[in-house]
């Protein structure tokens, strides 16, 4: 079946180049011009994925955003002309799967949705067919199971594994983790996320998931690597 996109951008021309390249990679297309629009939109529908500006009419993204995560786990990648990284920061924590500032290309965009829609292809595919190394999410219970077993996270262990998850190979920032993952400023004397960190390293041993590797990448942040990806 083809990917149904729901299409939020209040940008007359971009919302219809947009609108216009999807619909020529076989899409499904609901382009909408306001947050008000594009909330009827997901009450009338569900879709396989939502592409949000965040400066919307009406409602705005963050808004809509949250209305979403009230209603469904639809993935939802948000797009900003703002480029600051608290718009990013607010965007995560409050549950979106990926960020996307503007200006962007065409190339930029396709990677990027495709990265998503197989991130998700792949954690449904795992929770349905679970194999020997796979590590699911419980995004309801919020914590991690392998191999039938529950790690018995905190929250904010959760949410630091679910965005390093969220990030693959990518070495994300102490300031950026401290703001999404505990909600608050990094200080240099703040020794918060390391302890999360060695928790949940501590935990995923426990239940034969150390594949998963929480890896400190010196001068960035931490990066999360799976040893058992080809």
């Amino acid at each position: 079946m083809p990917t149904s996109l729901l299409l939020a951008e209040d940008d007359p021309r971009l919302r219809q180049d947009l609108e216009r390249h999807f619909l020529n990679r076989g899409f499904v297309v609901q382009a909408c011009a306001s947050g008000t629009q594009a909330l009827s939109a997901i009450q009338q529908t569900r879709f396989d994925l939502v592409l949000l500006d965040i400066m919307l009419p009406g409602i705005d993204g963050l808004s809509l955003l949250d209305e979403l995560r009230r209603q469904q786990a639809v993935p939802v990648m948000l797009m900003s002309a703002l480029g600051a990284e608290q718009d990013r920061i607010s965007g995560f924590t409050r549950g979106a799967d990926d960020y996307l500032p503007k200006p962007f290309s065409l190339a930029e965009l396709n990677a990027r949705v495709d990265a998503l829609l197989r991130r998700v292809a792949f954690d449904r595919g795992a929770a349905i067919q679970p194999q020997a190394h796979t590590v699911t999410l419980d995004h309801d219970q919020q914590d991690v199971v392998h191999q039938g077993k529950n790690a018995g996270l905190t929250a904010s262990e959760f949410r630091l594994l679910a965005t390093l998850r969220a990030h693959p190979g990518e070495a994300l920032s102490k300031p950026f983790l401290y703001q999404t993952v505990l909600h608050r400023a990094y200080t240099r004397l703040d020794r918060g996320l390391d302890v999360h960190v060695c928790n949940l390293r501590r935990k995923l041993a426990d239940i034969g998931a150390q594949h998963l590797q929480i890896q400190a990448v010196r001068g960035q942040g931490y990066i999360l690597v799976d040893t058992e990806q080809p």
